[in-house]
């Protein structure tokens, strides 16, 4: 079992900045992706950005690219997500999503074994 606990998420003006962590715990496993996802009331969960592990490819949203930004630290297993130049339309709760293997698409939030409890992330106008 693997236990994924998000943290930094809060209140922040648009155009400002915010970090999110997502520290993994358990059962560790070395390769398979790890990914941001949110979810804004009254919407379907859509996909943020993704890393691999493994070699450390990333992938984002197009609504995402350029602003925010995902990475890992030397252990593997904590993946942050910067967010910069923040707008009114990112305010969600975000999850981070992870998998002990390969998957074909990154973006679809059905692939993913395991997830963590969310943290809000609100951006006012």
């Amino acid at each position: 079992q693997v236990t994924l606990v998000e943290s930094g998420g809060g209140l922040v003006q648009a155009g400002g900045s915010l970090r999110l962590s997502c520290a993994a715990s358990g059962r560790i496993f070395s390769t398979g992706p790890m990914a941001w996802f949110r979810q804004a009331p009254g919407k379907e969960r859509e996909f943020v950005a993704a890393l691999r592990r493994i070699d450390g490819t990333t992938y984002y949203a197009d609504s995402v690219k350029g602003r925010f930004t995902i990475s890992r630290d030397n252990t593997k297993i904590t993946v942050y997500l910067q967010m910069n130049s923040l707008k009114p339309e990112d305010t969600a709760v975000y999850y981070c999503a992870a998998n002990p293997t390969y998957l074909r698409d990154y973006s679809l939030s059905g692939g993913y074994a395991y997830w963590g409890q969310g943290t809000q992330v609100t951006v006012s106008s």
